[in-house]
């Protein structure tokens, strides 16, 4: 492998999936439990099995599957993401879709998950996609992703005053830093185009994310679309 993961405390990425197609399941879950740093600890085949599967075996990553019958993705991924009082463990939820543009993937990124795979994917992408998931960041594929949070910008019902406003919190660096987030660029990349460290991206990263009281990067690119920062259509 090319690179590793590892979860809370050192130990193993654990993920469970949730998706009402058992072929889809077994095959995820015999890929990921052949990595070395990852552990399948469940499956479900609805959104409601699943947040009771998250909950009992609180996992890293949830795979989670748009459409499905009993309670969908996105109805499943509200409740990991905005848990009851008294519930602590709150998963990186990963979305999983056969489709390019789905409505529910907008509306799943506005809750909080932290992305979407197409189901298709190669094997490479799905374990690249849920170790990156893991370590805290988003999953924003450049191609179908720009696409996607554009489209859901563009529409009239997305803009809102508020998110203007609190972009007045942040320096002219983040609020650079957070263009070039929105348009897909990497650390890596913002840091190339702006000649600074990476290590000084993630630091700049990571308050944008702090002030702003965002989750990760996808809610970051939301948030530059809402707030007028950035443009459908712009590079």
């Amino acid at each position: 492998m090319n690179s590793t993961g590892t979860g809370a405390g050192g130990g193993p990425i654990t993920v469970a999936i949730v998706d009402d197609q058992a072929m889809v399941r077994a095959g995820f879950a015999a890929l990921l439990a052949a990595q070395s740093d990852i552990d399948v600890v469940g499956e479900a085949v609805n959104g409601a099995e699943g947040v009771e599967l998250s909950r009992r075996t609180h996992p890293h990553v949830v795979l989670m599957d748009v459409r499905m019958p009993v309670m969908d993705g996105l109805e499943a991924a509200r409740r990991l993401l905005d848990p009851p009082p008294g519930v602590v463990h709150r998963p990186r939820v990963l979305m999983l879709t056969t489709f390019d543009v789905d409505d529910y993937v907008y509306e799943a990124l506005r809750a909080g998950a932290s992305g979407f795979l197409l189901k298709d994917a190669p094997p490479a992408d799905l374990i690249a996609a849920v170790r990156v998931v893991a370590a805290g960041d988003a999953l924003l594929a450049p191609s179908v992703t720009r696409r996607l949070i554009a489209d859901f910008a563009a529409r009239p019902t997305g803009r809102r005053k508020d998110p203007a406003l609190r972009l007045k919190g942040l320096t002219a660096r983040e609020t650079e830093v957070l263009a070039l987030v929105a348009r897909g660029q990497s650390n890596q990349e913002i840091a190339s185009s702006l000649f600074v460290a990476e290590q000084t991206v993630k630091t700049h990263v990571s308050r944008i994310l702090g002030k702003l009281g965002l989750r990760d990067r996808a809610q970051a690119v939301i948030f530059a679309y809402e707030s007028g920062l950035v443009s459908p259509g712009e590079r």
